[in-house]
C-alpha cells in the first residue's frame, strides 16, 4: 500500500526513473535538473522567491555566508554571465535567470576562517532548488563556467569564494535542446542508502 501510495505522489516522469527506498515528502524526488528551457523572461515575483527561501537555510553562528549575483536577459550583465559559460552549458543561455553562487569564507563575528562556508551555502542552494521545483521551474546547478573570471569580472572580495552557478527558467521539450544533450534529459537515479550511510566508520 505504502509502495503505491509514494509512487502515485511522484511525478509521473520521474517515477519512471527513480524509486526511494523510504517514504519522504515527494518534492524531494520530484527535484531534478532538466536543461531546456523557453528563454521566456521571468518577472521578479517569479525568481525571488527562490532566494528567499535560500535566505532561511541553517547557518553557523548565524553566518550566512551565502551571496546570490544574478542576471536576467533583460540586464547589462546578462552577457558577462553567458561569456562565463563552459560550451557544454551553452544551452543555459535559454534561461530566464542566471545566477553565480557565492560564499564567504569567514565568520563575521571574528575575521576567522569558516569550514562550513561550503557547507551552509549548499543548504541555502537546496532550498533555492526545492523551492524552484515546488514551483515547476527548471533549476540547474553548474560547475562548467570559468571560476576566476567569474570573481574577478563580478567583483568578488577577497574574502569570498565563488562556488557554483545556476539556471532558471521556464521548462521547454527536450526537442529544444542540442542533439548530444536531449538523451540525458532525464531525472538520474541515485546511489543506494549503503553506499552513502555507514554505521560508525567509513567502512
Amino acid at each position: 500500500m505504502q509502495e503505491t501510495v509514494r509512487n502515485r505522489e511522484l511525478d509521473e516522469e520521474v517515477a519512471e526513473h527513480r524509486d526511494p527506498d523510504h517514504e519522504i515528502d515527494p518534492l524531494f524526488v520530484n527535484r531534478w535538473s532538466p536543461r531546456a528551457m523557453t528563454g521566456e523572461p521571468l518577472a521578479d515575483d517569479e525568481f525571488l522567491p527562490l532566494f528567499e527561501a535560500a535566505r532561511w537555510a541553517p547557518s553557523a553562528y548565524n553566518n550566512q555566508h551565502w551571496r546570490f549575483l544574478y542576471a536576467t536577459p533583460e540586464d547589462d550583465e546578462w552577457e558577462t554571465f553567458v561569456d562565463l559559460l563552459f560550451d557544454g552549458n551553452q544551452w543555459a543561455t535559454d534561461a530566464g535567470v542566471l545566477v553565480v553562487i557565492v560564499s564567504k569564507t569567514t565568520f563575521d563575528h571574528n575575521d576567522e576562517p569558516a569550514p562550513v562556508h561550503s557547507f551552509d551555502t549548499g543548504a541555502a542552494w537546496q532550498n533555492l532548488a526545492l523551492e524552484g521545483a515546488r514551483r515547476g521551474l527548471v533549476v540547474h546547478g553548474m560547475a562548467g563556467f570559468d571560476y576566476e573570471r567569474a570573481a574577478e569580472e563580478l567583483d568578488v572580495p577577497e574574502e569570498y569564494e565563488v562556488e557554483a552557478m545556476a539556471a532558471i527558467g521556464e521548462r521547454a521539450p527536450p526537442e529544444t535542446l542540442p542533439e548530444e544533450v536531449q538523451d540525458r534529459e532525464v531525472p538520474s537515479d541515485r546511489k543506494p542508502l549503503e553506499e552513502i550511510v555507514h554505521c560508525g566508520g567509513f567502512e
